[in-house]
């Protein structure tokens, strides 16, 4: 039975889908949203497709596929990105043309379609990076807003760019803000870090920064999987500036 890695941001409502795939012969790989896969897993998996629903937090998937394409060992899989609102499905086409689009009654169908792609697009940036938003609007920091800084660089004011008025900006505050910028500069630091920080995502929102284009590991895949072990959620991914790239997380609800 072929496998197929299935992308969905609701474990409680993929049950459907991974019937479906089932139903038409094919294994559905699937991690709950704690559980972040890794290139490696994905690769060893070989998976004929990789299926990505996105009727739940599009925003996820289009980051997924990023995160494919830009991994040399995977980026010939083929992505089937299954339903979405219009919109939104339209602008991840224009950005991945190559990829699938269907719904998840014609699934079956597409993946028969599915093949190896031997010269994939390969995505530049998929992340908010719209020119006319400044970095303080992909934050959420707003007028007079008291923004807490964790381990800044020494040119974090440069990284934010032009704030609006009165927002007051504090190092290593010793009291919750309203916004949090965490700045990640080491893999095991952050690993070692994450339980002490995990708190500041119930009271302040909390985005989680690291450097784009490192060669120690550590990605958005790697950021996501230490922060969903600790009980968080991720629910936004932004590019901040040309160097630093943020994830916002809130503490995961406990199911009733």
């Amino acid at each position: 039975m072929p496998a197929v890695r299935l992308f969905h941001w609701r474990s409680a409502e993929a049950g459907p889908l991974i019937a479906k795939l089932r139903s038409a012969g094919y294994e559905a790989v699937y991690s709950r949203e704690t559980e972040a896969p890794s290139v490696r897993e994905i690769r060893d998996a070989a998976p004929v497709a990789i299926v990505i629903d996105l009727s739940r937090m599009p925003s996820h998937g289009r980051y997924v596929a990023a995160w494919v394409r830009g991994s040399k060992s995977i980026r010939h899989i083929p992505i089937v990105f299954v339903d979405g609102d219009p919109a939104k499905v339209e602008a991840i086409r224009r950005e991945i043309p190559d990829a699938l689009y269907t719904t998840q009654a014609r699934l079956p169908a597409a993946l028969k379609r599915a093949k190896p792609v031997n010269d994939p697009v390969v995505p530049k940036q998929m992340m908010e990076t719209d020119p006319a938003r400044t970095a303080a609007q992909k934050l959420g920091i707003r007028e007079g807003a008291m923004v807490g800084l964790i381990d800044p660089p020494a040119d974090y004011k440069k990284v934010l760019g032009k704030l609006p008025p009165g927002v007051v900006l504090e190092e290593n505050p010793d009291r919750v803000r309203v916004v949090t910028l965490w700045f990640v500069h080491d893999p095991g630091e952050y690993e070692a870090a994450l339980a002490a920080r995990r708190a500041l995502a119930a009271h302040s929102r909390l985005w989680i920064l690291w450097q784009k284009g490192r060669r120690d590991g550590m990605n958005g895949n790697f950021i996501r999987q230490g922060a969903l072990a600790m009980g968080l959620v991720d629910y936004k991914i932004c590019s901040v500036d040309g160097v630093w790239s943020g994830m916002a997380f809130a503490v995961k609800k406990a199911r009733r």
